[in-house]
């Protein structure tokens, strides 16, 4: 068949009811059976914050039905494992992903504030002022999921309340441990799968950072040039974390070019 993709694909969202099951091999595992499903050879996978890991995870673990992958804020690099975490942020309750890791408490607060999660974080973004490291040792907080009630939202807003209203209902018939078991399998993935972030990729790559991305700033993918034989970096200015949502003329503009220019012309 021809070494073209014949369509495009992004992480579908789960919900596994325990913590081990979220691993890379599942998920991508997942998309494997959709290209199945499909009858799709190859495709071109994107992914934002922690399906870009899904997305990247593609061309390790599946490189015969990857043609490419789009990293939209996150680099290729390997799982942030939870002690290399604590030796940056100290105290667990300064990092949400660490914050995350003990089982109950960051459902115990979500799960009764759903519409908060929402109206608080999904925010356009501003000016940053550095990642979160740099927030910790200013005296500044990188884990607001635990203070809801209390936290002043960052950026205007960005969602409408009627779309709200689809992520609260949905999140409050089903709660918030699914996602966050995915930042509970950190270490557990690295250890099975250490060649993540590490590996050299020998396919077409798009990198579209995020200029006020405080949680995963354009410098992270300063790597990239080094384990990706065909790459292209594009940074979105004046956009915050939420890129698909925050930027989405920018982002479709420059993912649909590329994909033209790489897999059509």
């Amino acid at each position: 068949m021809s070494s073209r993709p014949t369509s495009a694909a992004t992480a579908p969202a789960t919900r596994p009811s325990r913590s081990r099951p979220t691993t890379s091999s599942i998920l991508t595992g997942d998309l494997v059976a959709l290209l199945d499903r499909l009858g799709i050879e190859r495709a071109v996978f994107a992914g934002h914050d922690w399906g870009g890991f899904v997305a990247w995870a593609m061309p390790v673990l599946h490189p015969t039905r990857t043609a490419g992958v789009i990293g939209v804020n996150t680099p290729y690099i390997p799982f942030p494992t939870t002690d290399f975490l604590r030796q940056l942020f100290g105290e667990d309750e300064k990092l949400y992903i660490l914050w995350f890791q003990k089982a109950g408490v960051a459902e115990g607060v979500l799960d009764r504030h759903p519409r908060l999660v929402f109206e608080k974080m999904m925010r356009r973004g501003v000016p940053s002022r550095g990642g979160m490291l740099r927030a910790v040792e200013e005296g500044r907080d990188a884990n607001h999921f635990r203070r809801l009630e209390t936290i002043e939202p960052m950026g205007p807003p960005m969602l409408t309340d009627a779309e709200i209203d689809v992520y609260t209902r949905a999140f409050a018939a089903r709660g918030f441990r699914g996602p966050i078991n995915w930042y509970r399998n950190v270490d557990r993935n690295q250890r099975m799968f250490p060649d993540i972030g590490m590996r050299r990729l020998e396919m077409p790559c798009l990198m579209v950072t995020a200029e006020w991305d405080a949680a995963l700033p354009p410098d992270l993918a300063s790597g990239m040039p080094a384990l990706c034989s065909d790459l292209e970096v594009h940074m979105i200015t004046q956009c915050g974390h939420w890129t698909p949502q925050d930027k989405p003329a920018e982002l479709t503009a420059l993912m649909t070019d590329w994909l033209r220019r790489r897999f059509l012309e």
